[in-house]
């Protein structure tokens, strides 16, 4: 496109950013995203919504004696930080006061928005800060959320294989859709489109883990077509780890960018400051990112092949060098580890064996897998090589423990010495060990060890409530009320599980959960593992290792060879991941590891007791991800 000057335009109440390509329309000093305009269309945002609900920063606060709540951000100051032929940046801030003490979330907050010459979109980071001597406040949620024009935006690309047209909201209201166990989850009866009727829309089947939220967006299919994309080149602020889940897109048509959430997780990623406690983060920036089709005859999901690409353009910039805030560190101030992971297990191999596409990250220091449930700094993953070598770069400067894990292996590894990274710094690790947990041999195992219960077995959804997406999908957990179909495959009778003729992946039910037993009313379930056993030692111990990919106000009680006994090993009340009421097929990793004594197994058939007994909703229960028994060292 020929060269435009960038233009910022003072409109009073609102400012407006300009490139020739794309305009932008804040309001003042709100710093709320107004309006988009774009190749030929004067708004991508609703118009039909009220200015405050088009593109807007948002968070869920609580503070100690007050229910704190929903909190649309809302600058009280605007400033120009920079405009030149280069970059305009704008900030809107807003600042706590000790008299908004229970009415406000205690934190000083600097929304910027960039646009620089040329480039199709716009930047959007922030700045969060909580200062040592102001009241306690937790932080359940924050994030970036764009409502777009409804009678535009139909199609929706979250990743290569979940993108679709999507209903409309209108579908979702009582006189067209039927709400089903929660608000969220919608059975479309009368849409205004045929093609959905008897479909379900909830917007947690979009959900991703974090390492995969990297670009996703909707796409308007009309003549000329355009693309509206939010794209994520790094992940180092936002909370949980690759693996934590967020929302994405949904019908609105609504696309989010979430940075701190506690779903599929519950309160263990919900951040509590204390009175005395300094804070601060920036999160972002995101890149906003419009694209369009000239070509009559080009398909319009050709845009979202074009905004893949720019998602690498983005994360090869990354760490960008245009923010203007001191707050956001440039990439000559960071810093670089590299090193090699091996592992070691000589039941698996009496060599080391290379890690082999593992996780490798740096988080603040604390216990081994404690990177799952930290909610308030930064962190930086990669995944090793086939040689397990792995290289991350960018690393603000601070101190850090490295942790991993390595899919095939139980466990969490942790470097033992603090890493200190300082500007310009490169550190080289030395080859490092993991030793997975291991007392013996593997007598028998269910399922791969991976912190999902994906290769299990996954039910066909009830006909009444499907999502055609899901079909022939590898994601078929992300159907609606696959919880229900448990007591119709195991009416009368639990899950029997016999090592050396079941297959965990037509046997073993995805999740352990609650039976039906009338409308109101549920009951646990007991599992049961038959195995056999021969030449037993009964002066040692056996081992009995269970993985945990999610649990839901649930516990797990294991017994053997006894199911009135008391149990050999209770869990307690664990987990708040609701991971099985909103379609996902992990939430938070737990491992047990269980001794057995020799003197009570038998010879010959024995059998485990797998029992979950809390049964107050039918969304308890206990997601496995691998289970492995061991004879004695």
């Amino acid at each position: 496109m020929s060269y435009v000057k960038l233009q910022l335009h003072d409109k009073g109440n609102h400012v407006v950013m300009d490139n020739g390509i794309a305009r932008v329309t804040l309001s003042k000093p709100d710093g709320i995203v107004t309006g988009i305009e774009y190749n030929g269309i004067d708004n991508l945002l609703e118009v039909l919504n009220e200015e405050v609900n088009r593109g807007y920063w948002d968070l869920v606060w609580g503070g100690s004696g007050t229910a704190g709540g929903f909190d649309v951000i809302k600058g009280t100051n605007y400033e120009v930080i920079m405009e030149n032929e280069e970059q305009i940046e704008l900030s809107f801030t807003r600042k706590w006061v000790p008299s908004q003490e229970g009415k406000a979330v205690p934190l000083n907050i600097d929304k910027r928005f960039v646009m620089l010459s040329g480039s199709s979109g716009f930047y959007t980071y922030a700045i969060y800060e909580h200062l040592k001597e102001w009241p306690a406040f937790s932080l359940a949620e924050t994030r970036i959320a764009f409502k777009l024009r409804k009678e535009k935006f139909h199609y929706m690309a979250v990743t290569d294989d979940r993108q679709r047209f999507m209903p409309l909201p209108d579908d979702r209201l009582p006189d067209r859709g039927q709400a089903l166990a929660y608000p969220e989850a919608v059975l479309l009866v009368n849409p205004l489109e045929s093609q959905f009727k008897g479909e379900v829309d909830d917007k947690y089947q979009y959900s991703c883990e974090n390492k995969d939220i990297t670009v996703h967006g909707w796409i308007c299919t009309e003549q000329p077509s355009v693309g509206f994309w939010l794209i994520t080149p790094s992940h180092e602020y936002r909370t949980g780890g690759p693996q934590k889940q967020n929302l994405t897109s949904h019908v609105g048509p609504t696309a989010l960018a979430v940075f701190m959430s506690a779903h599929y997780t519950g309160e263990d990623l919900l951040p509590k400051f204390s009175e005395g406690e300094a804070w601060k983060k920036v999160f972002g920036p995101v890149f906003v990112y419009l694209n369009s089709s000239t070509d009559d005859d080009n398909d319009p999901l050709w845009l979202w092949q074009d905004a893949k690409s720019q998602m690498n353009a983005e994360a090869e910039s990354w760490p960008y060098s245009f923010p203007a805030s001191d707050d956001y560190v440039k990439t000559e101030q960071r810093g670089n580890v590299v090193g090699r992971l091996l592992v070691q297990d000589r039941y698996v191999d009496k060599d080391f064996i290379a890690a082999n596409r593992g996780y490798v990250g740096l988080a603040v220091p604390g216990a081994a897998g404690s990177w799952q449930r930290e909610c308030k700094e930064y962190q930086f993953w990669t995944r090793t090589d086939e040689e397990g070598f792995f290289y991350i770069s960018g690393i603000r400067p601070g101190q850090y423990n490295l942790y991993a894990w390595i899919p095939g292996f139980i466990g969490d590894y942790k470097y033992d010495d603090v890493i200190t990274i300082t500007s310009g710094c490169y550190i080289y690790v030395e080859d490092l060990v993991y030793q997975p947990p291991r007392n013996g041999a593997t007598l028998w195992e269910i399922g791969f060890p991976d912190r999902s219960a994906a290769e299990f077995y996954v039910p066909d959804p009830n006909p009444k409530y499907i999502n055609k997406l899901y079909q022939n999908h590898p994601d078929r957990f992300r159907q609606y009320g696959l919880w229900e179909r448990y007591a119709e495959l195991y009416p009368d009778k639990d899950l029997v599980y016999v090592v050396g003729s079941s297959d965990y992946r037509k046997d073993w039910f995805y999740a352990q959960v609650t039976r039906k037993k009338d409308s109101k009313t549920y009951q646990g379930t007991t599992w049961q593992i038959k195995f056999e056993l021969k030449n037993i030692d009964k002066n040692q111990s056996y081992t009995l290792r269970v993985a945990i990919a999610s649990a839901t106000f649930s516990e797990l009680q294991i017994r053997v060879n006894d199911a009135n006994a008391s149990p050999l090993f209770t869990s307690g009340l664990i987990g708040r991941d609701n991971s099985i009421a909103r379609h996902g097929i992990h939430g938070l990793y737990w491992l047990f590891n269980v001794e057995v004594a020799g003197s009570k197994l038998v010879e010959g058939e024995n059998t485990l007791f797998l029992t979950q007994p809390r049964s107050t909703s039918p969304f308890q229960g206990l997601m496995y991800d691998y289970i492995r028994f061991e004879a004695p060292s």
